[in-house]
């Protein structure tokens, strides 16, 4: 691993635009004194470099080899103080925040009725924005200073806060169970993916039943009913019932909707729910309400209808990206989605910094899909052995098995059979090892296995069997996942017919249309 990518200071000054560098000079300015000068050299040395360099550092400024790391730490928390000053970075809860740490100075200093004042105008502010937590802490303090600040009504302003304690700390508690269940819920998926067997379903079943807390609808607030929709997202894709993953979806995506400020307070999870909604309907199939979400998105980025950061600009930029490759797979253009890869491998270097590997490699996964649609089955094995060559996706081990199979196909497809067998035996051993290996695949593989010992003229018979086997599993509900990743009936089609893969997927389309 590089030391760019090791090094937090050098990321983080490589990461500023030319408006923050200009503030960031002119905040430091204001400083004086002989340590600014010493860190401001080292920002400027950092700013120049194109790799992490200490012995450039160190040639270039006054600062001692024993100095460097206190002024690496006092430069990192600086220029984070100067951002912070920045009204671009500032929202609804930094505001909040610091009227809090107001209000904590003036108590300090004795001026209880001020303090009191600026708490009451924060807590009004954190309770129509429902941020509840620090609504909690706002009335924590102003109960500690109440109680400094001695006037006739505090036998009911006592009562009014404890009250008000009482109900804001129920809803953070419930807020927070429901939190936990999503993320654990999340995290359940991500390590042991979709359920396999009855026994998986009961299980997970079991755990959402008894982690769900108890609630009433009525009473609960939009960030309570995002983190509800949420768990029963997760726990939906984990069942694989793709139906209900669109209607929570939806109900997600509706909150803002209907609430339009949370796109600005809530920006990220905002985005996530248009993607989620977008991932459902791309499993469903249901083509039309796809394209509608997607061309929502496109507008809402377009328009600038929600807060856009660095952040916010690399999700946008991936879930925009790999949901209109989606769309390319569900109408069957393969041969255009090829035509949008060399602007997404541009998208992928301009966020190299903010993209996880994971999602890199899906984007690899799909140019490879999009290449076997296509029938250029070597630019397809060359993305796919990106992936398999990886080591590091041990979180998403489902992604290095379908790309295994592809793998298989497209080496068939290529006329690349002199190793067939061997690398047919070590993908099956492969996927025994990692415990992915479903029916569909066992029975696929098999097939691959015999292939050699199949006359040509007994080719066609041999696919139209292998299509009726696997057919009966297209809806099955813990087999049909394997068809999503890698649409091996529409590959058999294509074989029986004698037709491309595309034209099966451009038929099947016209028919998905609703």
């Amino acid at each position: 691993m590089s030391m760019e990518k090791k090094d937090t200071l050098f990321v983080l000054v490589k990461s500023l635009s030319k408006s923050e560098k200009r503030q960031f000079k002119l905040y430091a300015g204001r400083l004086g004194g002989n340590s600014e000068k010493n860190f401001m050299a080292l920002f400027s040395v950092l700013d120049k470099l194109e790799d992490f360099d200490e012995k450039q550092i160190l040639l270039k400024t006054n600062i001692k080899k024993q100095q460097l790391s206190n002024s690496k730490a006092h430069l990192y928390r600086q220029i984070l103080v100067s951002l912070k000053l920045n009204p671009f970075h500032q929202n609804t809860k930094m505001q909040i925040r610091e009227q809090l740490d107001f209000a904590t100075i003036l108590y300090n200093k004795g001026l209880h009725k001020q303090s009191l004042k600026v708490l009451d105008k924060a807590k009004n502010v954190a309770l129509v924005n429902e941020e509840h937590n620090l609504a909690y802490e706002i009335v924590e303090l102003e109960k500690i200073v109440e109680s400094q600040y001695i006037t006739r009504s505090m036998s009911t302003r006592a009562d009014d806060l404890v009250t008000q304690s009482k109900e804001l700390s129920e809803r953070t508690v419930l807020l927070s169970k429901l939190s936990n269940l999503s993320l654990q819920l999340y995290s359940k998926l991500l390590k042991k993916g979709y359920v396999r067997t009855d026994e998986d379903f009961e299980e997970i079943k079991t755990y959402f039943l008894s982690s769900l807390p108890e609630y009433d609808f009525s009473t609960l607030g939009i960030k309570e009913k995002l983190y509800l929709y949420k768990a029963f997202l997760w726990y939906n894709f984990i069942t694989q019932d793709f139906v209900s993953c669109y209607k929570y979806a939806q109900k997600w995506v509706d909150l803002f909707y209907y609430n339009p400020k949370m796109k600005k307070n809530n920006p990220v999870f905002y985005l996530k729910g248009i993607n989620y909604l977008l991932e459902s309907l791309f499993l469903i199939q249901h083509i039309t309400k796809f394209k509608s979400t997607l061309y929502y998105l496109e507008d809402e980025l377009k328009n600038h209808n929600f807060l856009l950061n660095e952040n916010t600009e690399s999700l946008a930029f991936l879930y925009l990206y790999l949901n209109k490759i989606n769309l390319y797979f569900l109408e069957g253009n393969f041969n255009k989605g090829i035509n949008l890869i060399p602007k997404v491998l541009d998208g992928i270097e301009s966020y190299k910094q903010k993209i996880d590997e994971h999602h890199i490699m899906v984007f690899y996964y799909k140019f490879a899909s999009l290449y076997f649609g296509d029938s250029q089955y070597e630019k397809c094995i060359f993305y796919l052995e990106k992936i398999i060559k990886n080591k590091n996706l041990k979180m998403r081990e489902d992604l290095l098995c379908f790309s295994s199979i592809l793998n298989l196909v497209a080496h068939y497809e290529a006329g690349l059979d002199q190793n067939l067998d061997a690398l047919i035996k070590s993908t099956y051993k492969f996927l025994i090892k990692m415990n992915e290996l479903h029916l569909v695949q066992r029975k696929f593989i098999t097939f691959l296995r015999g292939l050699s010992n199949i006359y040509p003229h007994e080719l066609k018979s041999a696919f139209i069997n292998l299509h009726k086997e696997l057919k009966v599993f297209e809806n099955h509900p813990y087999e049909k996942r394997s068809f999503m990743y890698l649409d091996i009936i529409s590959w058999l089609e294509s074989k029986i017919e004698n037709v491309s893969v595309e034209s099966i997927v451009r038929k099947k389309a016209l028919k998905n249309y609703k």
